[in-house]
């Protein structure tokens, strides 16, 4: 069997933020992937990760896809956008332009691009209608970008109703639990003709869904809006959690 060698690149959503380990690192879905691809091929892989927190699309494009590319990846991964739909004034095309410039790229030093869309917050967000009015636009010009393209891995996240509910979302409902990344997970091994453990899809029920109405806008929207009026990202400083190669053996 060939060598893999799998790069993620992106946001929060990328990084892992939201299922965070005991020792306060955070997880997610890529490191889940890349055991599980080890796990079900039988083979080691090589993974990195570059996402940065906090990041637009187009940032992730010029500050992320070079380096990963320099890696000299089989594979590559890439989400952005989520962060865009909360600014004003976005502008969806552009976003899927950077989709484009992505794809692009790795047709051009052959790598495979594995696409995913982000989870759907919107029905527990403030301004949750504006969100999802936004994302379903993005989505679709995405999809359009790729549509004569069967070799594009596409693990599609948006569409996906189970994962907007709640036992799939952290306290801030901006990102995804730990629940939540097991599923997209599973669904990028499934895009890549693997078969991931059951369990990834489907959690047990949260029976704490986090701090509401005042608490809730003090512990977390209120950071975030103080953000926005400094010009400052929660990913400002922060370095790539997985800069260079690192292996995953199948257990």
């Amino acid at each position: 069997m060939a060598e893999v060698r799998f790069v993620a690149i992106g946001d929060s959503f990328t990084e892992g933020v939201g299922d965070e380990l005991p020792d306060g690192t955070v997880r997610g879905w890529a490191d889940i992937a890349a055991q599980g691809w080890a796990d079900a091929t039988g083979h080691s892989i090589r993974y990195a990760n570059l996402a940065i927190r906090g990041k637009l699309a187009w940032p992730i494009v010029e500050q992320q896809l070079e380096p990963a590319l320099a890696l000299g990846p089989t594979h590559l991964s890439f989400n952005g956008g989520g962060n865009d739909m909360l600014r004003p004034g976005v502008d969806v095309e552009h976003i899927a332009d950077a989709f484009s410039r992505v794809l692009r790229r790795c047709d051009e030093e052959g790598v495979r691009l594995i696409l995913l869309s982000g989870a759907n917050p919107s029905g527990r967000l403030p301004m949750g209608k504006m969100v999802q009015r936004r994302g379903d636009a993005l989505s679709d010009a995405v999809v359009r970008r790729i549509k004569d393209r069967p070799d594009v891995v596409r693990a599609l996240n948006w569409p996906d109703s189970e994962l907007s509910r709640a036992p799939y979302w952290s306290d801030d409902r901006l990102h995804m639990n730990a629940h939540g990344h097991h599923r997209v997970a599973a669904r990028v091994l499934e895009a890549l003709g693997l078969e991931p453990p059951a369990e990834w899809w489907k959690p047990a029920e949260r029976s704490m869904l986090g701090p509401s109405g005042y608490a809730y806008y003090r512990q977390f929207v209120g950071p975030w809006v103080q953000r926005r009026v400094t010009g400052t990202s929660s990913g400002d400083g922060r370095q790539a959690k997985f800069g260079a190669w690192v292996e995953r053996t199948p257990r």
